[in-house]
């Protein structure tokens, strides 16, 4: 994980080029999602983090977006309710 504030525009560029870099994701809510995401844009640079891949976030306890990732959220949803 990578976070916005701590990483140079330069780095970020290359690693997005490299495809180091695959989603972004809110800190403080704890949501990832696609690059693309106008959620994901709208956010505070404090908030905003990085990931190589879906289990990287996931393994981190992220919940997929609602808005760029409906099938994903509504899988995490369906997980989320069941009993332990």
């Amino acid at each position: 994980m990578w976070y916005h504030e701590h990483i140079s525009d330069s780095e970020l560029r290359h690693r997005l080029r490299n495809k180091t870099i695959v989603l972004g994701g809110n800190k403080q809510l704890k949501i990832y999602g696609r690059l693309k995401c106008k959620s994901g844009k709208r956010m505070k640079r404090t908030n905003r983090v990085f990931f190589s891949s879906v289990h990287e976030a996931e393994s981190l306890q992220y919940r997929p977006c609602g808005h760029c990732m409906p099938k994903e959220y509504q899988l995490w949803k369906q997980d989320a309710t069941k009993p332990v």
